[in-house]
């Protein structure tokens, strides 16, 4: 059986209890290591077969895969943050349906999440965003051209851009071409959740400077909107005490003391 894990942002107990449990039983673990933190591979068994897949190719890493369940062992795919977020599981998967080997994914924490709860923010504030974009500049992998940045970006909503770190000038363009201010808030996490952390708050048009003056130039989430401010909303009706749930009844503005 071959698991795909989550090895989530950073922080070594950000990882999900399921995920450090299938890492604790794995009989061989292939691992993110340009991305992963090291310390995760502490949960492994000592007897445990240990694969750095930044140094392998697809190929490859099936190859081992499928040794791995000839001799009847179990495969750990530790990948960094969500696998479904950039992490090139579907193609891994598409060859072990080849191979007729089952394998199962656990989710884990991304790094937009991660950096969120870094700065204590929430994406959706009422009034000022109820959606949350996540994407990326197009690199060597490209983006379809109905989801250009600009295209993204005339929706004036909470986005998280992913892989980008390193075009912030073009970003910035694309951001204003679509109808973004200059001012629009943004943040750069650099290792979200990571003892070497950095954090940068800033405003799209000045974003590129800043990440340079801070020494960020990869391996961050670039996080774009209002809400990164966390001012000028709404309270929601969730706990508004005139508005009627299924677990709770309205009140009167006098019942409830304002």
């Amino acid at each position: 059986m071959v698991h795909f894990v989550g090895a989530g942002p950073g922080a070594v107990d950000l990882i999900t209890v399921r995920g450090q449990k299938l890492l604790s039983e794995a009989d061989v673990v292939i691992y993110a290591g340009s991305l992963v933190n090291p310390e995760l591979l502490s949960f492994c068994r000592e007897d445990a077969e240990r694969y750095n897949s930044a140094e392998l190719d697809l190929t490859e890493i099936v190859e081992l895969i499928r040794k791995a369940h000839e001799a009847g062992k179990t495969v750990v795919r530790l990948h960094t943050g969500e696998p479904s977020l950039y992490g090139a599981v579907r193609e891994q998967m598409d060859e072990l349906d080849r191979l007729g080997i089952a394998y199962d994914s656990c989710p884990g924490v991304t790094a937009a999440f991660g950096a969120a709860a870094q700065l204590n923010m929430e994406f959706t504030l009422p009034g000022v965003s109820q959606t949350l974009i996540l994407t990326r500049m197009e690199g060597r992998t490209p983006v379809p051209s109905y989801e250009s940045m600009e295209s993204l970006a005339a929706h004036q909503c909470s986005m998280a851009i992913y892989l980008s770190a390193g075009m912030l000038p073009e970003l910035a363009r694309k951001l204003i071409i679509g109808g973004r201010s200059g001012d629009t808030p943004v943040a750069i996490i650099y290792k979200a959740t990571w003892p070497e952390e950095k954090r940068v708050h800033t405003t799209i048009s000045r974003m590129a400077e800043e990440a340079q003056r801070a020494g960020i130039q990869r391996t961050a989430v670039v996080l774009v909107g209002d809400a990164v401010i966390g001012s000028g909303y709404q309270h929601s009706k969730l706990y508004d005490p005139s508005f009627s749930t299924g677990y709770r009844d309205a009140r009167s503005s006098e019942e409830s003391g304002e």
